[in-house]
């Protein structure tokens, strides 16, 4: 019983070691290379916003969808890019979190010829890799809350990408605090997803953006 519980208390140390570790790596990696204000962020061809669900399971308006809505558009307007590529899951007829983002930004003046859709975007390692590998573009601005942009930049960056990362406005811990628990998790498995050589779920057709 006793080596069980030594090998167990070495077991949840070596985890402990690797979430720490890969939180600290994506950190150290995208150092300098996230902005909150528009008027400080260089300029770049194509925003990636980072898809989410608009609803919440209790009905109300997810927040993390509605501040992720709101700096996309305000990119847009302040001229630091030309187009915006909502990078979501599609993954039924019922759920479309691309089309319901192209709905919200055109509503809030962004033109339709400006907004392109992955509707494969299932994951952050897949919207990453398809915005280079079907959209052409080895240069981005990511568009989520900062704890997000991190983590895509620095899966961005493994797969010879340029990224930097627009904030959206975060959501208080008491309204997400699962979220950002979970990320520490995200990042540990964006660091084995390197380690490993994982690949996008579905690569598809090239789409040029012009």
């Amino acid at each position: 019983m006793r080596k069980i519980i030594e090998l167990a208390i070495i077991l949840g140390l070596f985890a402990y070691a690797s979430i720490i570790g890969a939180h600290d790596l994506i950190v150290t990696n995208a150092a300098n290379k996230t902005f909150d204000l528009s008027s400080e962020i260089p300029k770049n061809k194509v925003g990636v916003v980072l898809g989410a669900g608009k609803y919440l399971k209790n009905g109300r308006v997810n927040l993390f969808y509605k501040y992720r809505v709101d700096a996309a558009v305000a990119l847009y307007k302040s001229g630091k890019i030309n187009f915006i590529l909502v990078s979501g899951d599609n993954g039924s007829k019922t759920y479309d979190e691309p089309s319901t983002f192209k709905d919200d930004l055109m509503a809030q003046g962004v033109p339709e010829h400006k907004i392109y859709l992955d509707y494969a975007g299932f994951r952050t390692l897949d919207s990453m890799v398809r915005a280079k590998a079907i959209f052409g573009q080895d240069s981005i601005t990511v568009i989520s809350q900062k704890f997000h942009n991190e983590r895509a930049i620095y899966l961005a960056n493994q797969h010879d990408i340029y990224a930097l990362g627009y904030n959206a406005k975060d959501v208080n811990r008491a309204y997400s605090k699962g979220t950002h628990y979970r990320e520490y998790f995200a990042r540990t498995k964006a660091v084995l997803d390197i380690i490993w050589g994982t690949k996008p779920k579905f690569y598809g057709t090239p789409i040029v953006i012009q």
